[in-house]
């Protein structure tokens, strides 16, 4: 009997991951607003109907494509580092783990930054937006709780944070979209520089 549980539960797990997966597909071709279920369906090789049992619409399986996609941000960030005891390396080691999972997986960026939905949660709910903020949030953190043990305190680590966040980002975009081609630079380069500065700047200000 258990037997049979377990393998209708993996049946079910593959199916769900069979939606997701096409999910990706259809939303980068097409956007949130001009997906469908029906679309997602026909990727998907199922029916509508089929979808449904798992998702109630298509913003929820966006919201589950991006909270699967900040886990697997979460769990790079935490992995990363686990060998350093020094602040500054620490911050080093958390701040290239949240840059190089982006660089890696640019069709993450764009679920993390709404990029296939026009640069605004359209369709997620405010709750759904803020528990997915949250966990971006959760992965930044770590470089937040090192800042602090620099010796800032937590208003400037939070402010030195958003800081870092914005120039990675920024430089992430430049490369997703080709752009930092027309400056002949390279974005890990330059957020390696930008890392290595802010943390000489730290260390050279008075205690």
């Amino acid at each position: 009997m258990q037997a049979r549980l377990d393998r209708q539960q993996a049946q079910s797990d593959s199916r769900r991951k069979g939606v997701l997966d096409a999910a990706r597909l259809v939303f980068e071709r097409l956007g949130i607003e001009g997906a469908s279920i029906r679309e997602i369906a026909r990727e998907a090789g199922y029916t509508a109907g089929a979808i449904y049992s798992y998702f109630e619409n298509k913003e929820a399986i966006y919201g589950a494509l991006l909270a699967e996609s900040l886990e697997r941000l979460n769990a790079a960030v935490d992995a990363a580092g686990q060998d350093r005891t020094e602040p500054a390396e620490l911050l080093e080691a958390k701040a290239g783990a949240w840059f190089g999972f982006f660089a890696a997986n640019p069709r993450d960026l764009d679920l993390g930054f709404y990029l296939v939905q026009g640069m605004r949660p359209r369709g997620l709910t405010a709750e759904l937006n803020f528990q997915l903020n949250d966990r971006l949030h959760d992965a930044l953190r770590p470089c937040e709780a090192a800042l602090q043990a620099m010796g800032l305190g937590a208003e400037d680590a939070l402010r030195e944070n958003t800081s870092l966040f914005a120039h990675g980002v920024g430089l992430l975009l430049l490369q997703h979209t080709g752009r930092i081609r027309m400056f002949g630079q390279d974005a890990t380069l330059l957020f390696d520089a930008y890392l290595i500065s802010l943390v000489e700047r730290l260390q050279r200000a008075p205690a």
